[in-house]
């Protein structure tokens, strides 16, 4: 129990303050602190001590937006994880759970409840509490009044959204948003309506908004709604956002397939990232933010320019270390000992990124990694014949590849090609059942609805035309100093920023016939701004736009939408918001749902 609650706390350790999260154009630190003012308000609410049970799902997010530092002066004095079976010994006044509203924790909550007063308590009378992230939900009510436990708490919501990964980059971690939505489950589109409506309240309206794709019109339609139900009134903020763009993931099935070749989209395929810090063999764990100087550099390069900064980096703090010999007076030793605290942290964080990279390195080096990246490449690049059966695919297969990896390869073949052919579909569902077994049946089904693994409806391949159209794919790119997105892949630009940066210039309105080539619809509208009109300081100021992907984004696609917020001649700065930040494993994983034999 110690070790879980020691390793609660450190999901709640330092995060990036305020002022650091405001560092940006638009203050996402503010939009933190409406969510920590009224999560530490609804804990005063329970008045004396408390204890925190935390669904797993919830103590990665919430960590960014409170830590334990701050909980124990609102008189929290422990928190644990919520699991199965009875709650460890407690002596607090109150125990609350704070949980996602899903059935599975409400009948390990109910177990728990049952157990504890079974076991008669501890002598103290404890009041039980549940606190939903992001609100109530009726199943989830019904399912404890079913248990028999309702009437043993009070529930209560805390309307926490939109979770500040980064200055630039906010996420709403729903891991399962785009397979909910595959199922018809259309929660996680409320909450982003929500999140976007609670985030304008503190932004100000958003003037313009662009969309693209049946969830991001169904997360519009919303939005208005609910403004209509607040009567229509206006924040009184200056807009800190010019314009929203509004991306369904199911516009760009592409992008999330092929391996991210930038040194963050690689740490998170290869350990994953959760809420900026990624777990690394021997359970060591590493933050991940711009917070950290290096970090922040080296986050977004291709990997291949990442040994090539380490090691100029090196160079460079050597060489601030020799200074301490040319030091005489006693002026240039005071400046020296100034400036030591800063290099001391650089050198612990050259060291730190030095074994990650070799990590990441070892990883990449194999054979089946290579193998792997050279088929995706050929298939982007249209060299692998859409109607042609991958051998290498079903090589993988017999060296008993991950399936994740051999799933991607075959729905990047499928969605490239607009489906494959019947023949051709009927050997890749055979070669996985009959090599992984035919309990990944149900996953190949969800596949097929996600649009990811389909037959061929027999019309011309979309891609080969939004390729040349868009230019999504570059031959020569310059890893080391790019000049486009390209490099994020090597040799493919993400259709979705594509999409992104045709917004500006030349308008979506004159791409007209590319929007039309991909599913959904596309819509343009705007919202009227109050007497304050848009808040820009010094004429020339880069516009803000927020870019919105419901059904998760990659990091390979947040480094492009950096990589072009950058630029010098860029107008342009871009903010990131997602339901979730997903790989291709995860964003396979979200859609696949194994058949156990039943227990007889």
């Amino acid at each position: 129990q110690e070790e879980a609650f020691s390793e609660l706390s450190f999901s709640f350790r330092n995060i990036m303050n305020q002022a650091q999260l405001n560092m940006g154009r638009v203050k996402v630190g503010d939009i933190r602190e409406v969510g920590r003012q009224e999560f530490l308000d609804l804990l005063d609410q329970f008045t004396g001590t408390k204890v925190l049970v935390w669904d797993q799902a919830l103590t990665g997010p919430m960590g960014l937006v409170a830590e334990y530092s701050l909980l124990k002066e609102h008189e929290v004095v422990k928190m644990f994880p919520l699991t199965p079976g009875p709650l460890p010994p407690i002596s607090a006044d109150n125990v609350v759970f704070i949980t996602r509203p899903s059935l599975t924790c409400m009948d390990t909550i109910a177990d728990n409840i049952k157990q504890e007063e079974r076991r008669g308590g501890s002598g103290v009378k404890t009041d039980f509490h549940i606190v939903f992230v992001p609100r109530k939900s009726l199943l989830c009510e019904k399912r404890l009044v079913q248990a028999g436990v309702f009437g043993s708490l009070t529930c209560s919501s805390l309307p926490v959204y939109l979770f500040p990964l980064d200055t630039d980059l906010l996420s709403m971690e729903l891991p399962t948003a785009y397979g909910d939505m595959v199922c018809g489950d259309l929660t996680s589109l409320h909450y982003a309506a929500t999140a976007l409506t609670r985030l304008q309240a503190v932004t100000g309206v958003i003037p313009r908004i662009y969309g693209k794709g049946t969830a991001a019109a169904q997360v519009f339609d919303l939005m208005v709604r609910m403004k209509r139900e607040t009567c229509g009134q206006e924040p009184q903020v200056r807009p800190q956002i010019d314009t929203l763009v509004l991306l369904d993931r199911a516009v760009d099935l592409i992008s999330p397939l092929p391996t991210q070749l930038t040194y963050e989209g690689l740490i998170d395929e290869m350990f994953g990232i959760q809420c900026a810090s990624a777990r690394l063999p021997e359970d060591k764990t590493v933050p991940l933010s711009s917070q950290e100087e290096l970090y922040q550099e080296l986050r977004g390069l291709n990997f291949n320019a990442v040994g090539p900064t380490l090691s100029r980096k090196a160079k460079n703090i050597s060489a601030q270390f020799e200074e301490r010999h040319e030091a005489r007076t006693v002026r240039e030793i005071k400046q020296f000992v100034d400036k030591l605290p800063g290099m001391q942290t650089a050198k612990l964080s050259l060291a730190t990124h030095t074994t990650v990279a070799e990590l990441v390195k070892e990883k990449i080096d194999s054979e089946e990694f290579l193998a792997m990246l050279e088929l995706e490449q050929s298939i982007l690049s249209g060299g692998a014949d859409g109607g042609r059966y991958l051998e290498e695919v079903e090589d993988l297969a017999c060296t008993a590849a991950p399936l994740c990896r051999l799933l991607r390869l075959i729905c990047l073949q499928s969605v490239v090609s607009s489906g494959l052919k019947p023949k051709l579909y009927d050997q890749y569902r055979r070669l996985v059942l009959q090599s992984y077994g035919h309990s990944w049946l149900l996953t190949l089904d969800q596949l097929s609805s996600a649009g990811l693994l389909v037959q061929t409806a027999g019309t011309r391949p979309s891609y080969s035309i939004l390729r040349k159209r868009l230019g999504l794919i570059m031959d020569n790119v310059d890893e080391q100093n790019p000049a486009d997105i390209a490099y994020v892949h090597s040799v493919y630009a993400p259709l979705s920023v594509r999409l992104v940066m045709q917004v500006e210039n030349p308008g979506w309105r004159n791409i007209r016939d590319v929007l039309d080539l991909l599913p959904g619809p596309s819509f343009e509208d705007t919202q009227q701004v109050g007497t304050q009109g848009i808040n820009r300081d010094r004429a020339g100021d880069k516009k803000v736009v927020l870019v919105f992907f419901v059904g998760g984004i990659t990091m390979a696609e947040v480094a492009a939408l950096r990589f072009l917020s950058q630029q010098e001649e860029s107008n342009v700065e871009y903010l990131v918001a997602t339901t979730s930040i997903i790989t291709g494993n995860t964003f396979i994983e979200s859609l696949s749902a194994k058949l156990e034999a039943p227990a007889f």
